[in-house]
Order: structure tokens, then sequence, then C-alpha cells
């Protein structure tokens, strides 16, 4: 008995003393793209085939969303702990009163485009039948609409090209990297004469990022910051090794049974992985931008999308010289001058 109370003693102070690593994996983070299984993901499929999760003492669950419940339903039930978000998004949702805090961020530019058929100007079609995604992607496309005075009847479409190639749409909403080559594999013919590319025109506000609630990041930060590293680690793997990781999405496609191919899933991933460039520093900088959080709340804040400004301290938890809105080089050079009185 004496020896089973000392065995029992030891295994419990054992425990207590295990590193939080390995205590964290006893919870899983369930992770939920907001779309289904695609190589606009690539990064994350790569981190949990590789292991880089499992590396970093963390266990996740990739679970992709339903046609009756999306990433952001997901998260709002709890039924997931992260996902992956547009900016202009993450902007709604905390105003609706839910506090978001971005853990990881991989898009730099915007994606979205509008393609007019027929070869028109999107711009000289006011009160045209514009198709728009029903998962609330085109938040700039609003906007852009009522600045312009454009007056569009958007219509809505859950996730292919189908309303516009059969001539039921004046236009449509897309994404450089994937409905873009849809419309190119049925055939269409794409200009610069019936092509809007947002991030040319004054709209360049970033797209993808990671999202938690703020309330499940405080209560587990730690793992949040190393889920969002090896996250990261998988999208520098991919850079790296593209093919490999097109073999890892291709898998991720097939389990899922979407209707897609390797030619098209490897155009988005070059795309995708373009548009993780800032195109200032020319660099993968993995971080939401100060400048373009205030652009987009200035722009929805006019066309009453917010009833108030979400501030870039209430979508980040970073050091100081990134909260005061400077690039990390930015803020060495500001250092430099002041101790050198230059």
């Amino acid at each position: 008995m004496i020896k089973r109370a000392i065995y029992t003693l030891l295994l419990c102070f054992a425990m207590a003393m295990m590193p939080e690593t390995v205590a964290a994996q006893d919870e899983t983070i369930v992770f939920t793209p907001q779309w289904t299984a695609q190589a606009q993901f690539a990064g994350y499929y790569v981190a949990e085939a590789k292991g880089f999760y499992r590396e970093a003492g963390v266990k996740v669950r990739i679970e992709h969303p339903s046609a009756t419940q999306s990433a952001i339903t997901r998260l709002r039930r709890n039924m997931c702990q992260a996902t992956t978000l547009q900016l202009c998004q993450a902007l709604e949702i905390v105003d609706e009163g839910i506090p978001l805090i971005n853990i990881l961020q991989t898009s730099m530019n915007n994606a979205m485009v509008i393609v007019s058929a027929r070869g028109k100007n999107p711009l000289t079609q006011k009160g045209a039948r514009v198709g728009i995604w029903c998962v609330d992607f085109g938040q700039l496309a609003i906007c852009m609409s009522i600045k312009d005075h454009l007056d569009y009847q958007w219509v809505r479409f859950a996730q292919n090209v189908n309303l516009f190639v059969a001539g039921a749409l004046d236009a449509t909403l897309a994404m450089s990297y994937n409905e873009y080559y849809q419309l190119l594999q049925a055939g269409m013919e794409l200009t610069d004469k019936n092509v809007y590319r947002f991030c040319d025109h004054g709209y360049n506000v970033q797209e993808d990022g990671v999202y938690m609630t703020r309330d499940y990041y405080v209560k587990h930060k730690e793992q949040a910051k190393r889920f969002a590293q090896a996250s990261r680690k998988g999208w520098e793997w991919t850079v790296q090794h593209p093919d490999e990781a097109l073999d890892i999405v291709m898998q991720y496609v097939e389990k899922e049974h979407i209707a897609t191919n390797r030619v098209m899933q490897r155009l988005m991933l070059k795309d995708v992985l373009r548009l993780q460039v800032d195109r200032e520093s020319k660099k993968r900088e993995f971080r939401l931008r100060p400048d373009m959080v205030k652009f987009a709340n200035r722009l929805m804040a006019e066309n009453k999308m917010l009833s108030s400004e979400v501030t870039y301290e209430q979508l980040v938890d970073q050091p100081e010289h990134n909260r005061v809105g400077l690039r990390p080089a930015e803020s060495e050079r500001k250092k430099t001058k002041r101790s050198t009185g230059n």
C-alpha cells in the first residue's frame, strides 16, 4: 500500500511537471478554412501532412465547411477554434460583437476581380446583374458599386460560374486564383477590357488571414502561437516545394470529392503564392498591415457596412513596433535616426 501511495504521488508530480507543449497536445484545434478543399489552403495541408503541427506540440484537425455550415457559422457556434477570413469579413464580425484576433496573415494583396460579359467594361454597366458569393466575400465590390454609383443588382451564387457562363448574368465577381481560371477553362476570352482588378484600382485590401475568437486565444495563447508558427512553416515549405505541396493538395481534394483538376489547382497555387508577396517590400511578410485595416474601415464605414471603427489593436497581439503601424525595417530606421540625431 505504501509503495502504491508513493508511486501515485510520484506520478502526480511527474504529470504536474510535464512541459506545456505536451499538455497542449491534449486539446485539439479544429481548423476550418473558409472554402472547400483547394490549393488556396496548401500551407495548412502541408503543415499537417509533414508533421509541422505535431513538431510544434499542437493537435490540429482540418474540417472544411459544408453547404449548410459556413466557416463563419462554425466559428460562431464554437464548432472550430480557428478559421481563415478576409479582412473585410473579420471587420464585420468584430463589429457584430464577436472579438477576433488575427494570429497569422498570409494574403498581402487583393485577388478579387469583376468579369463582364461580351467584352464590356464593368464600370459602364450601371444596374447590371452581377454574381456575388453567398458567403459574404464581396464587401469591396459593394463599396465600389455604391461609391461609383453603379447600382449593381447582386445575384448570389454558391461556388461556380455556371450562371455567368449560361448568360444569366451581365458580370460576376471572381477570385484571380479561382473563378477567373474556371472562366478561362470554360473558353471565355478575358482581357483588360472586360476584367476589373480591384487591387489595381485603389482597393488593394488584404484578404486571407487566420483568426480565432479573442476569448479562445487568451485562454490558449501559447497553443495558438505554435499553431500559427507551424502554419507559416507549412507555407514557407510550399514555396520551396510547390510540386510536392500540390500532391498533398490533391489528396485533400480527392478525399473531399471536389470537382476540380490538377491543372486548375496548379494555377491556383501559383497565384495564391504570388498574392502573398507584398507589393512594396517584395517579401512574404505574414502580417496584417495597419494601413490596410484603416483603409478597409474607412471604405466600409462610408458605405454603412460598419457601425464603428474596428482598430488594428483590436485584431492583433503583437510586439510594440508592429502596433504603431511600422514595418520592422522602417521601425529600425526610425530608431537609428533618433539615436544618431540624423
